[in-house]
């Protein structure tokens, strides 16, 4: 295809570890939390993009299937939501699913086979887990992907609309060079916050507590549920690849567990800096009095968590907006009626402090964008069968299904039907996927929501009072390809050492004392390279 990729650099690339490793938050049912965009922003279909299309082709698709719609049908052509999309778009699509968990390992394969679909859905954001080695400007030197901007010009009046209306998102979505390399999944204002501490509210008020705000309240609280509750683990998170908390306890001292950008903005490795120490200090001697989960480190999937919340072993936890509390809150108010999990701010360490990070996204989504490939025969029509979702009723389809059935018109709002808020047999979440696409390349609708509770509400509000939009890394900055190699040389050495240290630091295997050692260690792995390539990538992001 005059696009053989050499396999070694892809083994070699394909695990960077960029940036922040914020990555979207996947709830236990495989929906990614908060797809939604601001009302009215969906584009009307523009004049000369006719569907359904007259046409005799079918596109292929390569592309994870979310793991509910997983346990209904074997493939998205065969859910209400797919026969829907080819009935409206008039275009029948073959789609190809990698296994559950194995996403990573079959992406690279199919790459090196060199036997590529018209698209593909993937991380083509070059930040984040680099899904491409050198990131999407390689990928389309590779020939592998095809640059978008004629495409987009000629044939994709509705992204073409949203992207001069929005120079923001226009910015997040192309290389510093200038090219669109994929069509993006765009979430709203209302959908960038969906993670953050949370807390029984039903033992505060049994134990006469307020919900903590600082450090010193959090202490307080979690020495209460271990004493008074009986608590094994008052605090629990779950652990993947690193203590899954999005810098809850670390930001009170200024600092993350990752890249992050100061107050002068500059990027720097929250890890080494030197009140990293005084966060690692703190959740030792909570570890050490038994108020973190001594075993944080096993809790690598979603059950070890839900059963710890689930058993009143644990009462505080840091989780998501809708796989973590409204599932929680469902399951637990089933066993115990009085079970309520809310909001707590993320911590600081005076009162009246606004907390320095969190956890907040952005409005362009690279995990879940569709590129198309330097393989396809029928490039124009799968470029005008993307755009569909960027329209009126594309997006309608997208969000929220089958008008009639999955969901009716309220005074020009869609309201999902009784049939899946209400189903006996299946959760919100497990009717959704069946009749929209969770996640992937769409414009989102503000309007929807999978909010339960008026708690999950309130989070949102209570989550989002951070200075993250002035602190967290871009996912999408793009390093160059030579940049990329050295990344690759660099990052996967220093993020396993500076884990193994922080757990070993947290549980008391290496003293606190070893910092500075642990510091100078960093250095020699050569982090300045990568913060000045990080920097440098930010650089040009910010002069696009």
């Amino acid at each position: 295809m005059g696009k053989y990729v050499n396999k070694k650099s892809i083994s070699m690339v394909l695990s960077v570890v960029v940036a922040s490793s914020v990555f979207v938050g996947c709830s236990k049912q495989g929906v990614v939390e908060s797809t939604t965009s601001p009302k009215g922003s969906a584009a009307p279909t523009a004049a000369g993009a006719k569907y359904p299309i007259s046409t005799q082709e079918t596109l292929t698709s390569w592309e994870q299937i979310d793991t509910n719609l997983a346990s209904f049908v074997p493939n998205l052509a065969e859910s209400p939501f797919g026969m829907q999309l080819e009935k409206e778009t008039g275009v029948k699509v073959k789609y190809t699913h990698p296994a559950d968990g194995q996403s990573k390992e079959q992406f690279n394969l199919m790459i090196a086979s060199n036997k590529l679909p018209d698209v593909i859905e993937y991380n083509w954001g070059g930040g984040g887990t680099a899904a491409y080695p050198g990131g999407p400007e390689k990928a389309i030197a590779d020939k592998v992907i095809l640059p978008l901007n004629d495409l987009i010009d000629k044939n994709a009046p509705n992204l073409k609309k949203l992207l001069q209306q929005d120079k923001e998102l226009d910015k997040m979505i192309k290389t510093d060079s200038g090219k669109y390399y994929a069509f993006p999944m765009i979430r709203p204002d209302n959908g960038l916050v969906f993670r953050g501490p949370m807390i029984r509210k039903d033992w505060l008020d049994e134990l006469n507590l307020q919900v903590p705000k600082t450090i010193d309240e959090w202490y307080t609280v979690l020495k209460a549920f271990k004493e008074k509750k009986g608590a094994s683990a008052p605090f629990t998170a779950q652990y993947s690849s690193e203590l899954n908390i999005q810098d809850a306890f670390i930001g009170a001292f200024k600092t993350a567990n990752k890249f992050y950008i100061d107050d002068q903005g500059k990027v720097r490795y929250g890890p080494i800096d030197p009140q990293f120490k005084d966060a690692l200090t703190l959740l030792r001697k909570w570890y050490a009095e038994g108020l973190l989960d001594k075993d944080f480190a096993l809790n690598t999937d979603s059950k070890a968590l839900d059963n710890k919340l689930m058993s009143d072993s644990s009462g505080a936890t840091v989780g998501l907006l809708s796989g973590g509390m409204g599932r929680w809150m469902d399951t637990g108010k089933k066993k115990n009626p009085k079970f309520q999990l809310v909001a707590a701010p993320y911590p600081t360490l005076k009162q009246g402090e606004r907390a320095f990070i969190g956890q907040r996204d952005f409005k362009y989504n690279p995990v879940a964008s569709k590129a198309v490939t330097g393989d396809s025969k029928n490039v124009e029509l799968a470029v005008k069968w993307l755009d569909y979702a960027y329209g009126e009723k594309g997006s309608l389809l997208f969000n929220f299904g089958i008008e009639g059935d999955s969901y009716k018109m309220e005074n020009n709002v869609p309201k999902f039907s009784e049939k899946i808020t209400k189903n006996e047999k299946f959760n919100l979440q497990q009717m959704v996927s069946q009749y929209t696409k969770p996640n992937g390349p769409f414009l989102g609708d503000v309007r929807k929501s999978f909010n339960t509770f008026k708690e999950q509400d309130e989070a949102i509000k209570i989550w989002g009072e951070t200075d993250a939009v002035k602190h967290v890394m871009p996912l999408f900055i793009t390093p160059t390809i030579e940049e990329s190699k050295e990344l690759a040389k660099l990052n996967t050495a220093i993020t396993s050492y500076k884990e193994e240290m922080f757990v070993k630091f947290i549980m008391g295997k290496e003293p606190v004392e070893k910092f500075d050692e642990y510091v100078k260690r960093i250095n020699e792995m050569g982090i300045d390279k990568v913060t000045k390539i990080y920097q440098d990538a930010l650089d040009r992001y910010n002069k696009r």
